[in-house]
């Protein structure tokens, strides 16, 4: 069975790391001149050389050749993952104390020491206080912030980079040329790109590529093979979001999921294109913001649809200087308000401002609205429920409302919430006496319409749904 390029290309020392040379220099130096520290900490992100330096170094410090096939019996590696007790800590200092069976130093190499649960960290921390003259740690982390401080505080702690782009093309290209592997450099440099930064994914990425085809392995095999969206369509989409073209958007992200390219995906992409173009295309700043939050998304296809969509118009632009106005009928003037007040408040009636002639009484059938957009205090309106309905008032702070100066609209969102609401009319009612409001209420079951197009578009899209907003609204 043939090994996996990613093991067959490991480095066996330290002159073969790449990318890390400000870690392996001061390595090197430290065991020519024999200073060596009782405890190290590797931290990074995975797949760039932590395992690796921890064996090399292992062996380096006993003056031992390196080779991955065999073991030593005075280098113990230790998965924390699966050793992460207390009771395997215990075990770990008793035999720390007895010397190396034929090597110099006794080294212990823990890998993902984050780990380690709190306890056993405390008794690990006794270990590291007072080692045994001939006993180093090696500790691996990708996850440095998990560590205690006072653990962080006893080992001599190394911090490695990701490999930047260059040297992963460069190190790819060699292994390709010694595996007879046929590759363009376009899809050597995708390779390197989704690597990010890891020579473990982009070796591997590599190994899976060899098989693809008998002849030269294209960017496009490779882009197949990670499942991308194509080119052409990343271009589309952000001269689309320019645009403010919420059909095309919707229509390219529909084309894309057909094909089976992910929404983190799309995501990605699109990052990598704004950022090598953001200094001639500045516009795209906000959208970047908000595309590195789709990977953490629960709903990645929906938060990349609304990030696309955020600054599509939802409302006709206002005239500008240049257009000639639209004339309208004259609208009556609302009287200036000296402080804010829930509308249709009942009206302090002067006895000389009454007309002789007969008026009909006014009831909640019988006022007139307002005008389209009626102002209405719906937190100060909430509040006063709650002494009075406390389930109420809870439930009114999931619901949407509208308010025309005639009815009061609650949307309950479910038959659940209607239901109790509509048993709370009482209550409702009074508040809305004691507010000095002649209004009828009106409980529907379903969530609050959408109030703008591009959201109506987008929930329809998505198969129907509910818009979210802040609870004052």
């Amino acid at each position: 069975m043939s090994k996996a390029l990613y093991r067959k290309y490991r480095s066996k020392s330290l002159d073969e790391i790449v990318g890390q040379e400000h870690i392996t220099a001061i390595l090197k130096r430290a065991i020519e001149q024999d200073k060596v520290a009782h405890a190290y900490l590797l931290t990074g992100p995975r797949g760039v050389g932590k395992t690796s330096i921890a064996r090399i170094l292992a062996h380096a410090l006993n003056n031992l050749p390196y080779n991955e096939e065999s073991q030593h019996l005075d280098i113990i590696e230790i998965d924390a993952a699966s050793n992460n007790s207390v009771e395997d800590v215990r075990d770990l200092r008793e035999k720390v104390q007895i010397a190396p069976v034929s090597a110099k130093r006794k080294v212990y190499i823990i890998d993902e020491v984050h780990m380690l649960s709190k306890q056993a960290f405390n008794a690990l921390l006794k270990t590291l206080e007072e080692p045994p003259e001939h006993i180093v740690f090696i500790l691996a982390t990708t996850n440095a912030d998990k560590l205690p401080a006072t653990i962080i505080s006893r080992v001599q702690r190394f911090n490695f980079r990701i490999i930047n782009e260059h040297d992963t093309i460069k190190h790819l290209k060699a292994i390709a040329k010694k595996e007879n592997i046929s590759i363009e450099d376009d899809a050597l440099r995708l390779i390197a790109t989704h690597g990010k930064g890891s020579f473990r994914d982009s070796i591997g990425l590599l190994d899976q590529m060899q098989h693809v085809s008998d002849g030269a392995v294209t960017r496009d095999m490779v882009a197949a093979i990670l499942g991308l969206a194509d080119d052409q369509q990343i271009t589309d989409l952000l001269q689309a979001y320019s645009t403010g073209d919420l059909a095309a958007i919707v229509a390219l992200l529909n084309s894309a999921a057909d094909s089976g390219t992910p929404a983190h995906v799309i995501a990605e992409q699109l990052i990598r294109t704004i950022r090598h173009s953001i200094a001639t295309q500045p516009q795209f700043l906000p959208l970047l913001d908000d595309l590195l939050d789709v990977p953490k998304s629960a709903w990645p296809e929906i938060k990349l649809l609304t990030a696309l969509t955020k600054q599509t118009p939802q409302q006709p632009q206002p005239s500008t200087p240049h257009q000639a106005p639209v004339a309208e009928s004259p609208k009556p003037e609302k009287p200036k308000a000296e402080a804010p007040k829930l509308a249709a408040t009942k009206p302090a009636v002067k006895p000389d401002s009454v007309s002789s002639a007969p008026k009909e009484p006014v009831t909640p059938a019988k006022v007139k609205r307002a005008g389209p957009s009626v102002p209405f205090d719906w937190v100060a309106f909430s509040e006063a429920v709650k002494p009075k309905a406390a389930g109420a008032f809870i439930i009114l702070k999931a619901c949407g409302y509208d308010f025309d100066g005639t009815v009061l609209t609650i949307y309950a969102g479910k038959k659940f919430s209607k239901v109790k609401l509509e048993k709370a009319l009482p209550a409702l009612n009074e508040v809305l006496d004691d507010l000095g409001m002649v209004a009828e209420i009106m409980i529907s079951e379903t969530a609050k319409p959408p109030e703008d197009a591009t959201t109506a578009a987008i929930l329809d899209m998505m198969g129907g749904g509910e818009e979210l907003r802040g609870p004052a609204e």
